[in-house]
């Protein structure tokens, strides 16, 4: 089975040994992303939803280079360091994911920067290649 590495210039790793996605065959595994901005910086620090968003919207640029998009996800794995945020990030979760959801394990963890609220990782199948 091929693998590809992929690699977003606008999502950094900050030195971390991963890829931030690895496309393997018809499947997408996106690491876990968090609410970074193209320099590495956190955004919406103490904003639960601002930081979903960011999340979301960056996990959305792996799994387009990936192939995949939002509608091809089969599992997520969402961490959260509050239970208290769950609806709010569901209800951001529930709007770009539409009406065909994919599996989902939601948990509350520590997390490695104190002000990081929210960490999403997926896994995707593509279509065969026509």
């Amino acid at each position: 089975m091929q693998k590809e590495r992929l690699k977003i210039d606008s999502i950094p790793t900050l030195g971390l040994a991963l890829s931030v996605g690895v496309k393997a065959g018809r499947l997408v595994f996106c690491s876990g992303m968090a609410p970074l901005d193209a320099e590495g910086n956190l955004v919406g620090v103490g904003d639960i939803a601002r930081q979903t968003e960011q999340t979301l919207d960056n996990l959305e640029k792996v799994l387009a280079a990936g192939g995949a998009g939002f509608e091809d996800v089969v599992k997520t794995t969402v961490f959260v360091t509050d239970a208290r945020h769950f609806q709010t990030v569901n209800d951001i979760y529930a709007r770009r994911f539409g009406k065909a959801p994919p599996a989902r394990s939601t948990v509350q963890v520590g997390m490695m920067h104190p002000d990081l609220m929210i960490e999403i990782e997926a896994i995707a199948v593509v279509e065969d290649a026509a």
